[in-house]
């Protein structure tokens, strides 16, 4: 049996292991019992249960609540809900654990199982690690069958409203959006029910797309990963501004009054600006991935704010801003965490952080969206059968030090597997495009050649 957890959660495909009613159950109840044994006590045995708008959501819940009454847990869901809507809701109801079924960004064919503590905060590695281990052979005697007895879940459907009294909360009381036209584009995902109408309370002209989900459309040719529809809207109707979220709205990405797109590093920017401006930019430091742009790290440091650098993955970037006690991090995907506010990324919270600062500055988003100048950078990613471990590679290694050694510190390479999809993503940024192409190509036909994929 191969790992389990990756960057974000279990991925998978349903009907597929571990995808399947009976393995299903067992994760539900081996990560029940863990949360128990490891911080669970004096919390309610309830676990926060959402998922996203994918057709195979309601039977992956159906046999996670079979696995968590194995467990002696009670499970309250809430239904079609963003992410971090079960992050938010979790610790206030004093809840054991949250469960969100949702495979992000990923195409519905998809899904997967994202676990948080009775904090709100990811499942830790150590936890998922335990988990790992009772659900492997070796782990056998720690673990028993899950009895099929049937189980129900409570209703909580009317807690998505909590959740969205408190977005509307982070936007400054003296503001609001009235005369600000928009696009949000919410990906057939799960803010298509709240997204559109927290912007128009605010006094907005909303413009939604992506907002009839069926099933089998979420993330379909729209979204953060596909904004060009969004884009092209907003061009279309002179729009000031459009915001795209992914399939479970843990991020966004915009595109300005011109239609020109702002990824997670330029939000991180305005946010990073806005914030020490109004004294709330905890100890002058952001925390960002090693896939954020080197152009963004050394313009915040211009600017004397620090740069703390972190393997990709929002749980590092949590676990860095607890460890320094900073207020902001993210990723260039668009993953942004406002620690003032809440403890995980949150799509619609970034968009109206990121719409309060425009509105406290009185300017244009085109104007943030050429704050600092990219390093051109280059992204390829390899479809791989087999993750083999980038160490054991030795001629990919020294070619990747040879690289190195050429671009003499004006640029980086990173080589990594995707924690979700079945992917080698080559990153490479330097001040020459056509150097860093070559590089790239050269990287993918080592790889290749020595894994034999």
């Amino acid at each position: 049996m191969g790992r389990l957890f990756g960057t974000d959660g279990i991925r998978g495909i349903p009907g597929k292991y571990p995808f399947t009613p009976v393995s299903v159950a067992e994760i539900a109840d081996i990560a029940a019992r863990v949360l128990l044994e490891t911080g669970g006590q004096g919390r309610r045995p309830l676990v926060v249960m959402g998922r996203d708008t994918r057709g195979s959501g309601p039977a992956l819940c159906r046999w996670l609540r079979e696995g968590f009454a194995a467990a002696g847990c009670r499970t309250l869901d809430v239904g079609v809900v963003p992410t971090p809507a079960v992050s938010y809701l979790t610790p206030r109801l004093n809840a054991l654990a949250g469960v969100v079924v949702s495979a992000s960004h990923n195409p519905a064919s998809f899904n997967g199982i994202k676990f948080f503590t009775g904090d709100g905060y990811k499942m830790s590695p150590e936890a998922e690690d335990a988990v790992e281990h009772r659900l492997s052979p070796e782990g056998q005697a720690c673990r028993r069958r899950v009895p099929a007895a049937k189980s129900r879940a409570e209703d909580g459907s009317a807690l998505a409203a909590r959740y969205v009294d408190f977005l509307r909360s982070t936007f400054p009381a003296g503001l609001d959006l009235t005369g600000m036209r928009m696009v949000v584009d919410c990906a057939h995902g799960a803010a298509a029910r709240i997204a559109p109408g927290i912007f128009s309370d605010l006094g907005a002209e909303v413009h939604a797309l992506g907002c009839r989900p069926d099933g089998r459309n979420i993330n379909s040719g729209c979204g953060a990963l596909f904004p060009g529809r969004m884009q092209a809207e907003v061009r279309r109707l002179r729009a000031d501004c459009g915001v795209s979220f992914d399939g479970d709205a843990d991020r966004a990405i915009f595109a300005d009054e011109k239609g020109a797109l702002l990824d997670g590093d330029k939000l991180i920017c305005l946010s990073a600006l806005h914030l020490r401006r109004i004294g709330m930019l905890n100890a002058d430091k952001v925390v960002l991935t090693v896939m954020s742009n080197f152009g963004l790290i050394r313009f915040l440091e211009r600017q004397g704010i620090s740069v703390v650098s972190v393997p990709v993955g929002d749980r590092n970037v949590t676990e860095a801003i607890e460890r320094e006690d900073l207020s902001l991090g993210g990723e260039s995907s668009g993953h942004i965490i406002f620690r003032s506010f809440a403890a995980t990324g949150d799509g619609i919270l970034t968009a109206l952080q990121t719409l309060a600062a425009l509105r406290e500055t009185g300017g244009r988003l085109s104007s943030y969206r050429t704050m600092f100048k990219p390093t051109p950078q280059i992204l390829e990613n390899l479809t791989v059968a087999d993750k083999i471990p980038l160490e054991r590679l030795p001629r990919l290694r020294a070619l990747v030090r040879r690289f190195e050694r050429e671009l003499r510190g004006e640029g980086r390479i990173f080589l990594r597997y995707s924690g979700t999809e079945p992917l080698l993503r080559i990153m490479i940024e330097a001040p020459s495009r056509a150097n860093i192409e070559n590089m790239a190509r050269k990287l993918a036909a080592a790889y290749r050649d020595e894994t034999g994929q």
